[in-house]
């Protein structure tokens, strides 16, 4: 029930910033943000306790708020946010429920856990998609479009690998994973500016990075990087490059 209570209010919080003054909308996020982690952390506070106070609700927090930045470049018809808004409660609460598992699953072992990964590594790649595709929108220098995927991708892979183990503190390996796929995407987001491509393609160039990284690291991490998996990454990234070559309006 606590789940179901967060996902609606997070839902009718979302509402509401649509209709607060615009100069007033980014600290309305971050509102939101805190208001995101403090309902996210009642709804879980059972099964927390140490380092899940951090890496438990890093997508809580970054879900609504990814939403709500991504919510300004939708056309403002009626259908399409009433859609986003149905489709971001009925994600938000699959995120609690998948959240609820992992913390759960820290102390014993639980048949959903499995599931669960899915669900947090495909959301973590739509709010990554949702993060990117606002910040390139703003059409910032390349620099600053590096920047912001690197501070944006670290709480989402460290969180992503967290997941795969499950561990009581946040070891050394999973910090200089996360760092090091950070500094990754930094370096891919800063040479896609530079692309004569929409808005949209790199985007998806980027969250396709995210998840053939974060995909290798976390099958290496338990034990199931094999060499099929990793022929597999390699199609789909070679794919998407041949695709973004293709798709770029080169003069």
């Amino acid at each position: 029930m606590k789940l179901v209570i967060v996902a609606v209010a997070l839902s009718l919080g979302l509402l509401g910033i649509q209709s607060i003054d615009i100069d007033a909308r980014y600290q309305a996020i971050g509102l939101l943000a805190g208001v995101a982690y403090g309902l996210s952390a009642w709804a879980l506070f059972n099964d927390l306790k140490g380092t899940e106070w951090l890496t438990v609700l890093i997508l809580p927090v970054l879900y609504p708020v990814a939403v709500a930045l991504f919510y300004f470049l939708l056309p403002v018809r009626i259908l399409s946010r009433v859609a986003i808004l149905s489709i971001f409660g009925i994600g938000m609460y699959a995120l609690l429920l998948t959240e609820n598992i992992f913390s759960v699953a820290a102390i014993r072992t639980i048949q959903l856990l499995r599931a669960a990964h899915a669900v947090g590594f495909l959301l973590t790649l739509l709010v990554a998609f949702f993060f990117w595709d606002t910040l390139f929108s703003f059409r910032l220098a390349p620099w600053w479009n590096a920047l912001g995927v690197g501070i944006t991708s670290l709480p989402l892979v460290l969180q992503g690998l967290w997941s795969v183990n499950l561990e009581e503190k946040i070891s050394r390996e999973v910090i200089n994973n996360s760092l090091g796929l950070s500094w990754g995407l930094m370096s891919l987001a800063l040479m896609i500016s530079f692309w004569p491509v929409t808005i949209t393609i790199a985007s998806l160039f980027l969250v396709t990075a995210l998840y053939v990284g974060l995909g290798l690291v976390q099958n290496r991490m338990s034990g199931r990087l094999f060499k099929k998996t990793i022929t597999e990454y390699l199609w789909v990234s070679g794919l998407v490059v041949g695709l973004t070559f293709l798709l770029s309006r080169w003069k």
